[in-house]
């Protein structure tokens, strides 16, 4: 058997891509300087997950969107995903260490009777219960435009009280525009310009949050 010399060790292979993240970084451009440590960490964590540099300046941060997402992980809160494949990727022992709860509704037989009922998506519907539950909501999307669209109709007419919104949704269909009207709306996000995204890139981006939080009391 033909004898391999790659790196095996897991910390090591993290460690060893953020270097060579920081060395593209400063080729490509070297003036590029982030706003925060906490920035930082969620643009290099982004493009870590995807392999795509393009994250550097299509990454939209509105209305101190980090410390209110920081708020709703240390105060109880809850956060909310589209999908399964987010939820599954974001460290879980770290929200339960902080009392955040976290859900995927989508998959739930109440959110499919909605649904039904009304003819919408299931990532609509979703948001729709979630409004239901007390605390503080941080919504995480990575697949579907229509729960943005949903979370900005809801939170103009006063129906859900949104503190946070991390959206990534990638594709063809409204993703590009839910998330520019996301964007620019006076909710408080991360948006991910243009089509790219993606399940992967919204759990990477609560990650990184989640590995720089601020000292507790």
């Amino acid at each position: 058997m033909k004898t391999r010399d790659y790196q095996q060790n897991p910390h090591l292979i993290e460690k060893e891509s953020f270097i060579i993240i920081q060395s593209i970084i400063d080729e490509l451009e070297p003036d590029y300087t982030f706003e925060t440590p906490v920035h930082e960490a969620i643009i290099k964590r982004a493009i870590h997950t995807t392999a795509d540099f393009d994250y550097m300046h299509s990454l939209s941060f509105t209305h101190d969107v980090i410390k209110r997402i920081q708020e709703v992980i240390l105060n109880g809160g809850t956060i909310f995903t589209d999908t399964n494949m987010a939820l599954s990727g974001i460290n879980k022992k770290k929200l339960t260490d902080y009392g955040c709860d976290y859900f995927c509704y989508v998959g739930e037989p109440k959110v499919a009777e909605v649904a039904k009922e009304k003819g919408i998506t299931r990532s609509m519907a979703a948001i729709e219960v979630a409004a239901t539950v007390p605390g503080l909501k941080c919504f995480v999307l990575g697949n579907a435009p229509t729960a943005v669209y949903k979370i900005l109709e809801m939170h103009e007419t006063g129906e859900l009280d949104v503190a946070a919104v991390v959206g990534v949704p990638v594709g063809f269909v409204g993703a590009e525009e839910s998330k520019a009207e996301l964007a620019t709306s006076d909710i408080p996000a991360i948006a991910a310009l243009g089509r790219k995204g993606g399940s992967n890139l919204a759990a990477a981006i609560v990650n990184a949050i989640l590995y720089n939080m601020p000292e507790r009391d």
